[in-house]
């Protein structure tokens, strides 16, 4: 298993561990990185902190919450309305977010007094919210600032509002990933049990590590419905506190994300006795086993046979019809943590992209396993990279387009790799059958974007090509596909010059200009 050192590392020599290429043969001891340890000092990590995985990755989407934040305002800043976590009660947690501003003079002198104004005047602006999260962060954690104390007296002088702190400063582990855990176990240790829910069906879940990505809890939630199935509580997308108070009465804890909530789910069943079950909302076949195995656990198969069979036939031709135009690009697959190996696999079997590197940043071991056994052999994989490996690893694989978050998306742009918003998406939601198509058309329109094909010219001395030229605008003959698409019997129907324009006009969003296949076509 080769170590593969990055030579803008060369100076650290400990990073060489944590980047290794899948080689032939080797087992998941021989090709692991190292990972979910301390960021080394000097590399400067991209990572995100405790405090951040606590409140931007699992608080904030909660929909009828005051969100404040008791530190520096760059803190809740940082984590404002960076992700499109939305809510049915008019986005309230993506419109505001609140800090106390903590100043030296608070450090010095202490801080309680200017939450408690804080929380008052939160709930006085905001009248009709009565509930609030506190998430601490390093300032206010080690000047030793008690959080519970002034929540308890707040709740005392106003019965009609309750508050959950989490106490998740910065420094609360060696990534995001530890304040996962941190608020996970506050809330069932402080919160699930205190309210009683209406039952209204025979099939009760919570659906957990869901967070309402452009609308991903409202596909899924339609599914569950056509099941007959209630969800209880949805921990955390769209989700509202009190109904994430009464967890306790639900019969099946649904896991989606296990990164950032396996461990709730964990504590329900000790606590509770209420079983785990893993799904996948990704990929038409990855869906379809997890809809099967929920029927399974409730004895309605039969339901979700019958929204598999309708959904795969509305939209495999649309999903084929991209794989054709996809087949054979290459891939840098570097999202979070379960992304990672919740498209490794699906991407490569149900669109032909191949692999070519995955990475995390704050993932665990675990997530480096499931991810490296799922992608092709010579993948790149990399644990916690930083700004100067991420561009050596492009400059190296070449890929055609890279899964990531804004900020090295931002960076690929500049050296012409095109990227998709693997956190927050593009044209989400990306769950489902009909978002799986999404999916495929927004990484199509990545990747043959005419805008990107003109970036990659040097207009001191290329010429510009107005006519010819753009493969988007030829919508990509037989010519420019891979021979492994053009002899594979099923997508041979999908490899003419025209022959869905019309079927796509109708099904789905146009992904080319009209005016062009019109004339392309006479």
């Amino acid at each position: 298993m080769p170590y593969h050192e990055f030579e803008c590392s060369t100076c650290i020599p400990e990073r060489k561990k944590h980047a290794v290429v899948k080689g032939p043969g080797e087992t998941l001891a021989d090709a692991l990185p190292l990972g979910y340890l301390n960021t080394i000092p000097g590399t400067i990590s991209e990572r995100g902190c405790a405090y951040c995985g606590a409140k931007h990755v699992i608080g904030t989407p909660m929909k009828d919450v005051i969100h404040i934040s008791h530190g520096p305002v760059g803190c809740t800043y940082d984590t404002w309305q960076t992700k499109r976590y939305i809510s049915d009660n008019d986005n309230f947690q993506l419109k505001y977010t609140f800090a106390t501003d903590v100043k030296e003079k608070h450090i010095v002198f202490g801080a309680e007094k200017l939450l408690k104004q804080n929380i008052i005047e939160a709930f006085k602006a905001h009248p009709d919210i009565k509930r609030m999260t506190i998430y601490q962060t390093c300032a206010t954690a080690l000047i030793g600032d008690d959080i519970d104390a002034v929540a308890q007296e707040v709740m005392e002088e106003l019965p009609d509002v309750d508050i959950f702190v989490c106490n998740s400063p910065g420094f609360a582990g060696p990534s995001q990933s530890g304040g996962h855990h941190k608020i996970n176990i506050a809330w069932i240790k402080n919160k699930v049990g205190t309210v009683e829910p209406e039952i209204t069906s025979d099939y009760v879940i919570n659906y957990v590590g869901e967070y309402n990505i452009q609308g991903d809890q409202e596909v899924m939630q339609d599914f569950f419905k056509r099941m007959g199935i209630q969800i209880l509580s949805t921990f955390t997308g769209n989700g509202s506190y009190d109904d994430l108070r009464a967890m306790h009465k639900a019969h099946l804890n649904v896991l989606e994300c296990a990164r950032s909530a396996e461990y709730i789910c964990n504590e329900l069943r000790v606590k509770y006795g209420i079983p785990r079950l893993d799904i996948d909302g990704f990929g038409f076949e990855p869906l379809g086993n997890s809809l099967r195995k929920v029927g399974l656990f409730f004895g309605i198969e039969d339901r979700a046979q019958k929204i598999i069979d309708e959904e795969t036939a509305r939209w495999k031709p649309e999903l084929d019809w991209y794989k054709a135009r996809l087949t054979g690009k290459k891939v840098c697959l570097w999202p979070g943590g379960s992304k990672l190996w919740h498209w490794a696999h699906v991407i490569h079997e149900e669109m032909g992209l191949d692999v070519v590197s995955v990475y995390t940043k704050f993932g665990h071991q675990g997530d480096m396993e499931k991810g490296i056994a799922r992608c092709e052999q010579g993948a790149l994989a990399i644990d916690d990279p930083n700004e100067l490996e991420g561009l050596e690893a492009m400059n190296k694989l070449q890929p055609d387009i890279i899964f990531t978050g804004k900020r090295p998306g931002e960076v690929a742009k500049k050296i012409r790799v095109p990227y998709l918003n693997a956190h927050a998406y593009h044209n989400g939601p990306w769950k489902g059958w009909e978002g799986w198509v999404r999916f495929a058309r927004d990484i199509y329109n990545g990747i043959y974007s005419p805008i990107h094909e003109l970036s990659k010219l040097d207009i001191s001395k290329d010429e510009i090509p107005t006519d010819k030229g753009f493969k988007t605008a030829r919508m990509i003959s037989d010519a420019d596909l891979p021979e492994a698409v053009r002899n594979d019997p099923n997508l041979r129907r999908y490899t003419g010059k025209y022959d869905m324009v019309a079927e796509l006009r109708e099904r789905t969003y146009p992904t080319f200009p009209q005016k062009g296949a019109q004339e392309a076509a006479a």
